[in-house]
């Protein structure tokens, strides 16, 4: 019988479809797979639409800086599924619950928070059966994508991974896949072929300039700034679907149009990013991913404040990528990049050591495999963990019932666990200096005398494995808060 898989993304930008559709393709590789992909949105009230795509776009385009507070503000765990905003996806996604419930998936992978958000509800209420998995599009790991109910994440980096288990996530959980880019990137590819039916010549190098797949990048800035620039060079110009600015851009290069291509959206951007030399744009998650399969070197330009600027950190702090804080200075930053030696060949190295070409089958594989049952966060573990994105401490297990940790109160190095049993035998048998007293003095007399009077053989060697070589230790036991059972 087939294993029924559903995909569902959220068409908040293009990225979380990207996402979905290479893992489709990759599922769909297989013969026992029946699998299903669905834009989430698309199953939502018009008027959650509107608020979840449409005023997301206005915020980009004319308030960037509140994308950035609202990334900020809903940076903690669970508050896509707590007051006010359960409350909204409840209401608005009932279509999306009843698809989810219909098809009855073996496995669900969301690769976006709100579906992740309905299907986890599905699941907690034994109203759906089978795994689900949850895969990032971002470096970053944000608040709203953790779920109180999952059987697995996929994150882009290994500091994702820390950040999750830092807050209490079992780590086997985690998988760390990057970001699922589409196949092609790294099928066999002409890339003469390419160069050929574009126009570009071998000897020079390629600048490719996106303004995105809908057309909403700083592309005419960029390519004025490109004008200017003496060096040897040619430029591939894509302006996604915004006709306009494909027609603006062609006037401002019409006279230079032997150095300049200038498309409208395209289905060839893989091919496109594979011949290139340096990629100039916004650094979205599947944009930076793509480049990074590439093995292309980016120019990032006006970030979105939020994710987009954390992504930029990634890729800075890994050398992969140079960034334009104004646009009057791409020339310049352009220049310095392809005029100093080695420095192009150095980016290009560092992208080789990022990219994730094969993230999408490493997601399908592993989800394929595994066979662990739900992982449903009881409320007072939901609390655990949001207190510890709050102070940025990890929440650790709680001890067991029957262990008392020992440190060397000189050097605060762990020595081991002793049970309340035992302990209680120190206390009987040795002095204390007050009532508030957790410290012994130990030395080979004082294990002698413990020997004795009747301590059992677990405990002196653990005393004797705290005393090692020395001559003596000063050792503190970490009192119980509650009496032994």
């Amino acid at each position: 019988m087939a294993t029924r898989v559903l995909i569902l993304s959220a068409s908040v930008g293009t990225g979380h479809k990207s996402a979905a559709a290479a893992l489709e393709q990759v599922f769909r590789e297989r013969p026992d797979v029946e699998v299903v992909n669905q834009d989430a949105l698309k199953l939502t009230s018009r008027l959650y639409q509107a608020t979840a795509a449409d005023a997301y776009f206005a915020m980009v385009k004319g308030n960037p800086w509140a994308v950035g507070w609202l990334y900020d503000f809903n940076d903690e765990p669970f508050k896509n599924e707590i007051g006010l905003n359960r409350l909204w996806n409840d209401l608005n996604a009932q279509p999306l619950a009843r698809f989810i419930e219909d098809f009855d998936p073996d496995i669900t992978v969301c690769t976006h928070f709100m579906p992740a958000g309905i299907a986890a509800q599905l699941l907690t209420a034994d109203k759906i059966e089978g795994r689900l998995a949850i895969v990032t599009t971002d470096y970053d790991f944000q608040g709203m994508w953790l779920s109180h109910a999952f059987n697995r994440y996929f994150v882009a980096i290994e500091e994702a991974r820390e950040q999750l288990a830092v807050l209490g996530i079992d780590r086997e959980r985690i998988t760390v896949s990057g970001i699922p880019v589409t196949p092609a990137l790294s099928a066999p590819l002409d890339v003469a072929a390419v160069r050929e039916r574009f126009g570009l010549r071998d000897e020079l190098p390629t600048l490719l300039v996106s303004a995105g797949a809908l057309g909403g990048g700083p592309a005419r800035e960029i390519v004025a700034q490109l004008l200017g620039l003496t060096i040897p060079m040619q430029t591939v110009v894509v302006c996604g679907r915004n006709e306009a600015l494909r027609e603006d851009v062609v006037a401002l290069t019409t006279a230079h149009s032997e150095r300049f291509r200038v498309l409208g959206f395209t289905p060839e951007m893989p091919a496109l990013m594979r011949v290139a030399s340096l990629f100039i744009g916004k650094p979205g998650g599947l944009t930076s991913a793509e480049c990074m399969a590439a093995g292309l070197p980016m120019l990032i330009v006006a970030p979105i404040p939020g994710q987009e600027e954390r992504n930029s950190d990634h890729l800075l702090e890994n050398c992969a990528a140079a960034r334009c804080n104004n646009l009057g200075t791409i020339g310049y930053k352009v220049a310095r990049i392809l005029e100093e030696p080695g420095r192009l060949e150095r980016m290009r190295k560092a992208t080789a050591r990022l990219g994730r070409p094969d993230a999408a089958r490493v997601v399908v594989d592993t989800l394929l495999a595994d066979t662990a049952e739900p992982r449903r966060f009881t409320p007072e573990e939901r609390r655990q963990i949001i207190a510890a994105a709050r102070s940025g401490l990890t929440v650790a297990p709680p001890p067991l019932a029957d262990e008392v940790p020992l440190y060397n109160d000189a050097t605060g190095v762990y020595l081991g666990a002793i049970s309340h049993h035992q302990l209680q035998f120190l206390i009987d048998q040795l002095e204390e200096e007050h009532e508030h007293d957790t410290t012994y003095f130990l030395d080979q007399p004082t294990l002698q005398f413990l020997a004795e009077r009747g301590a059992d053989r677990e405990l002196i060697e653990t005393l004797y494995r705290a005393l090692g070589d020395a001559d003596h230790v000063e050792i503190r036991y970490v009192k119980p808060q509650a009496p032994p059972a």
